[in-house]
Order: structure tokens, then sequence, then C-alpha cells
């Protein structure tokens, strides 16, 4: 059976991760790929009245299940398939759809607090710090926010002075120095995602 590679990918809000994401995948020809999303991995809170739901920070650790993420990482390097939660962002809570994952040579775990947790972050063989300047990460959560999400400008403003800075200042900056790589202005640093795609095709080659 052929090894299973772990790419960690993290970063703050905005910061150009599901570019570098991407543009990996995109250079990965010859391997199977999968990307979990650690958004997948919102805890469970039906238990809670809806009301108690709006008061979840989803800036902080303790929003995921990381063991159940570090559970079906195992499995799926044990060669067994597994069904990844998904997240009901209108209810708040865990949704009853799964997402079927079959064992791939590369698995890459994507998300702000993907370096955060010991035990996931030795899963990994490879990881990457996204590094992007506050003014572009703000801006460019402004803009998802306000067009797909729906949102007010005052209300993404207000959410990120109140959370989203001070989270990111106190649980994801921290994890900048847990990374084998740091990666500059996201998906726009062709020549460090290239690097970086090379060390993790010859690693891939070498567990196969």
């Amino acid at each position: 059976m052929t090894s299973t590679t772990i790419i960690g990918i993290a970063g703050g809000s905005g910061s150009g991760k599901t570019s570098v994401t991407n543009e990996i995948m995109n250079q990965l020809k010859g391997h199977s790929v999968a990307l979990i999303e650690q958004d997948y991995y919102y805890k469970d809170q039906s238990h809670l009245t809806f009301e108690e739901r709006l008061e979840t920070n989803y800036d902080h650790p303790f929003a995921f299940d990381n063991d159940l993420l570090i559970s079906n990482l195992k499995d799926l390097q044990n060669g067994i398939a597994v069904e990844v939660p998904t997240y009901n962002y209108s209810q708040h809570t865990r949704s009853d759809k799964t997402i079927a994952f079959e064992p791939k040579d590369v698995i890459i775990v994507e998300g702000i607090f993907a370096l955060e947790n010991e035990t996931l972050r030795n899963m990994m063989d490879v990881k990457i710090y996204v590094d992007t300047d506050a003014d572009l990460r703000i801006l460019r959560r402004l803009l998802r926010d306000t067009k797909e999400r729906g949102r007010t400008m005052e209300s993404v403003i207000d959410q990120y002075l109140s959370v989203v800075r001070p989270m990111h200042n106190q649980f994801i900056e921290p994890t900048k120095k847990f990374a084998d790589i740091i990666i500059p202005e996201g998906g726009s640093n062709k020549v460090a995602i290239d690097i970086m795609t090379t060390k993790i095709q010859a690693l891939v080659q070498k567990q196969i």
C-alpha cells in the first residue's frame, strides 16, 4: 500500500490559502489529491438553542472538532474511506449531509487553524503558512462577505475588529513558527509555490 502525504496549509482569513491550495493541486499532475477543509469540522451544536449557536466564535480553536478530523485522517492513511461532515451555516450546526472521501496519494488540510493542534500538526509531512498583510486580508474578507454572504460593510468591519483580528493575533499568527515554509502574499507568489510543489512532488514519489 502506498503512503499518504499530508500537507497542512494555514494562514489568516483572506490570506490566500485557497489560491495556494489550488495552485499546488493543479501542479500535482499524475497523483490523486484530496482537499479537506478544516471548516468541514466545525463542532456539532445541535444540543444548543439557535440563540446560543449565534454566540459561537468561529475564529477560536475550540470551534473545531479536531478529534474527528484526526480520526478521519488516520483512517485515510490506513486505506479506509471516510464520511467527512459538512456544516449548515444558516442553522449554525453540523449538517446531516456528509462527503465521501477515498484514500489518496496526497491529502491537503486547509484552514486557519491547520497548524494549531499539535497532534494534527505532527501528522503532516509538509506544513505551510500563507502570510499576507492585514490590510489585504481585511479587504478580501470585506469583498467576500458583502458580495457572497450578503453582509453589510459595517458588520464585517465590526466583526473583524472585535473578533477576527484579536483571534488572529492570539491563535493564528503564532502558528507561523511551526511552518516548514512561509509563503508571503498567497497565490500571487508563484516562485514560492513552484518551489513548494517541487518539494511535495519529490516527497510523494519517495513514498510511493
